[in-house]
């Protein structure tokens, strides 16, 4: 299979070293030309993947359309605010044969779509049963050293999320089948922003049993907002609900995470920001979810605490005890 993966951050290197583990033909593009000569010569992802080695097979681009002609699967792996303008630039390619699996995990700001949403408003000539999702609980940093990871793909059409799964699917890189789209991709998503709140508790001094709530909190937040907006609850206590919110509010890897701690800390987000060389979703998707919780009348106290933090100022340690000293209510109300 012809592959072209559109990113060359942590995650978009990986899933092309997965797919090139698997035999298929690969093309990894960056937009830095400075970053395709230094992988192209050091045969490494320094900035991003460092001490994984880069095999000759793979195909480094800086020529976004020409690594996207003719090729059987698209993996969309830039940050989910930029996905939008990267598309633009293959939009006028004929891909009626091409497959596009996006793999970023955010709700786009100003227009509150999810990616599939963009995807589907950018290319206009694709067919929409050709779009994908791949999500679920995996860091890049794990899944490059072949540490056992399962994943979800996700499709308006079984076969484009089975020719996903296929063309994915090694011995430590297991990927399911899951026909709900939205589900997939607000599990994804939603996470980041409760995994900065988990990240808040941590750097604010509280417990295990602390963040032990508000990831079990957490996912009823998650699964009423993806149910009133057409999601299956089914879909949140699988790998792209509770199993993706389990390692982003856990792991030493998550960037949502470790951006709540910084936080929980007194640290400024500006401050944090600067100093990241990667992206952390939930940033910019709690902007987002705060907007479409409003919009679509959803009770969602922990990501509204996570945005009176980060754009209101608010005091982190006052946000984890204002949430922890609620009103009393049965667990299975809002």
């Amino acid at each position: 299979m012809k592959v072209t993966v559109l990113g060359a951050g942590s995650w978009g290197t990986t899933l092309a070293l997965v797919l090139v583990d698997k035999g298929h033909q690969v093309n990894l593009w960056t937009y830095n030309p400075r970053q395709a000569e230094v992988m192209k010569e050091k045969r490494e992802n320094h900035d991003f993947l460092p001490g994984i080695p880069l095999p000759p097979l793979l195909n480094i681009a800086t020529d976004i359309e020409a690594a996207s002609v003719g090729r059987d699967l698209i993996v969309a792996a830039v940050p989910s605010q930029f996905l939008r303008s990267v598309l633009k630039n293959i939009a006028h390619l004929d891909l009626t044969h091409t497959v596009i699996c996006n793999v970023a995990k955010g709700v786009e700001n100003q227009s509150l779509m999810t990616m599939s949403e963009v995807m589907i408003d950018i290319l206009e000539h694709e067919r929409k049963g050709n779009l994908a999702i791949l999500s679920g609980p995996s860091h890049a940093e794990e899944v490059s050293k072949k540490i056992p990871t399962a994943v979800v793909a996700s499709s308006y059409d079984q076969k484009t999320a089975r020719l996903v799964q296929d063309a994915f699917m090694t011995p430590y890189f297991r990927v399911y089948v899951n026909d709900d789209i939205r589900g997939v991709e607000l599990g994804g998503a939603i996470k980041n922003v409760i995994a900065i709140a988990a990240g808040v508790s941590d750097g604010a001094g509280f417990g295990d049993n602390t963040k032990a709530a508000i990831m079990t909190r957490g996912i009823y937040e998650i699964t009423r907002l993806g149910v009133k907006m057409g999601a299956q609850p089914i879909t949140f206590a699988g790998l792209s609900g509770i199993g993706d919110l389990i390692v982003t509010c856990m792991s030493r890897h998550s960037r949502n995470r470790y951006v709540g701690e910084e936080i929980g800390k007194g640290r400024k987000l500006d401050d944090i920001l600067k100093e990241m060389v990667m992206v952390a979703e939930g940033v910019t998707t709690t902007k987002a979810i705060h907007e479409l919780s409003q919009r679509h009348h959803v009770d969602m106290p922990m990501a509204a605490e996570v945005y009176s933090v980060l754009y209101q100022s608010k005091d982190p340690y006052q946000a984890t005890y204002d949430l922890m000293t609620r009103d009393a209510k049965g667990e299975g109300s809002h």
